[in-house]
């Protein structure tokens, strides 16, 4: 069934990626067949050629079914196109009106909603959230002597709470309600929500801070969250196929793709449930977020001008109000990247010059491919970002790549897996494949097809030896020769 249903993805690309007669061929055709034939490495190396890619053979390489992609230009949603297979068991065509879960990009969409809220008086950005939480109490301790958990350090992950991110919950697992993920109730399978450390004194990504929003915009309106979200940002917006309803309705459950692991299996029950909505709850498609980035770069429909002013300050390092904040050559852009159990997604967009584009898609293995065609579009439409890296391989030798060989832990609990076999060094975390790295010297690595972020190897003395990458050090706790 697997296979048949392969052949039947690649019939649908490659109808989708036909060459129109070129009389009838019109300037976005081009640009569109640009794109989709036009994908590039995230990773450029030195002495070997840039060869393009098409979306069917990449879709087909990273064992992602589906991906769906609205590009933003002149102000406005020049294209959207949807690719390859809702499910890998089934038939049906992922659509520009396939619903993906935004896993981490519900993030903005929340803080558009509780910024909203502070427009209406309703929320304060920086008084402690206590004030105005009815039915649970942001927990304080010594961190909390003289700062305080506000909503502004929660929208910016520097409020100094725990939990990082959500498994959500499998088909058939029982979901617990908002107060039992805050307090790491059972059936909650995530730690309890708290201050770890003093509020406002670093950034520190935290999934947990928005569910407290999550609960403080439930508590100051006193209706369900995905309600004020509709009334407050979804509709006013014009997203119409957006919902941040956990589980989907069993009416919607055609309209939604199935998540996949690294490996191309659906997930059981074709994706989790994620009741943790504000952080990881929303089901969208790229044109609907496509318009979340529209109202940050002219505002107006949803918030007031000064109000995406604050939204795009950073507050500490290049992250504002629910949003990443770049700058790249002088052009300052936003942007969020998504990662559920089955789905890989990004958002970007430059702040000031109406361009931008969302890809969604439907396997763990999406984020390279979302990078490839990312850089499709940056080549086509001068883009400043998502240009190849270029790297150059060092010659290491075999005993040092060995050296490095062991099982890494991370203080999330998250384990890696280092390999050496036939003198090439691999690295595999959890929900994803094995993938080789190559070394730029003999303690910095690269994964060539981006999926990783760069590592390092670092040696401390009478200390075990740690792989630092991705903003996180795992230490090894098991050697391997």
């Amino acid at each position: 069934m697997f296979a048949r249903s392969r052949v039947f993805a690649l019939n649908v690309l490659a109808a989708q990626l036909l060459v129109l007669p070129l009389a009838a061929e019109t300037d976005l055709d081009r640009k569109i067949r640009s794109v989709e034939t036009g994908l590039l490495p995230a990773v450029v190396i030195q002495g070997r050629p840039v060869q393009k890619m098409n979306i069917a053979e990449r879709v087909k390489h990273h064992r992602t079914p589906g991906v769906s992609v609205a590009v933003i230009a002149g102000g406005e949603i020049e294209w959207a196109r949807g690719y390859g297979l809702m499910s890998s068991e089934g038939q049906r065509p992922v659509t520009a009106d396939t619903l993906f879960q935004a896993a981490s990009i519900s993030k903005p969409v929340t803080a558009m909603v509780a910024l909203r809220l502070v427009e209406l008086g309703k929320l304060s950005l920086d008084e402690n959230v206590n004030a105005r939480l009815r039915s649970w109490e942001a927990v304080e301790n010594d961190f909390c002597k003289t700062e305080k958990v506000t909503l502004r350090r929660l929208l910016s992950h520097t409020a100094g709470l725990t939990v990082h991110g959500f498994p959500g919950y499998a088909d058939g697992e029982p979901v617990p309600s908002l107060l039992q993920i805050l307090d790491g109730i059972k059936p909650a399978n995530s730690p309890p929500i708290r201050v770890e450390a003093v509020p406002g004194s670093r950034w520190s990504y935290s999934g947990g801070g928005f569910e407290v929003v999550q609960l403080l915009i439930e508590d100051v309106t006193g209706r369900p969250f995905q309600e004020v979200a509709r009334e407050l940002v979804l509709d006013p917006l014009g997203m119409r196929h957006s919902t941040f309803e956990q589980p989907l309705p069993a009416g919607r459950s055609a309209e939604a793709a199935t998540g996949h692991r690294a490996d191309g299996r659906p997930l059981q029950g074709k994706w989790h449930t994620y009741p943790e909505r504000a952080a990881a709850g929303l089901w969208t498609t790229p044109s609907d977020l496509a318009r979340v980035v529209l109202e940050i770069q002219r505002p107006g429909r949803v918030l007031k001008p000064a109000t995406v002013k604050e939204m795009l300050t950073g507050v500490i390092g290049d992250y504002g109000l629910g949003v990443g904040l770049g700058d790249t050559a002088g052009l300052k852009s936003i942007s969020h990247n998504g990662g559920n159990e089955g789905f890989r997604c990004t958002l970007f967009g430059y702040r000031d010059s109406g361009r931008g584009a969302v890809v969604m898609t439907n396997g763990d293995r999406g984020d390279p491919l979302s990078r490839e065609i990312l850089s499709a579009i940056s080549a086509e439409y001068g883009w400043t970002d998502y240009q190849p890296r270029r790297k150059t391989v060092a010659s290491v030798p075999a005993q040092v790549l060995q050296s490095y060989a062991g099982i890494y832990q991370a203080p999330v609990g998250r384990f890696a897996g280092v390999a050496f076999e036939n003198g090439r060094l691999y690295v595999k975390f959890p929900s994803s494949v094995r993938v080789e790295v190559l070394p730029e010297s003999e303690d910095a690595f690269f994964d060539p097809e981006g999926a990783l972020p760069d590592l390092r190897f670092v040696k401390k003395a009478d200390q075990p030896m740690e792989m630092v990458g991705g903003g996180m050090t795992s230490r090894r706790i098991e050697s391997k020769r």
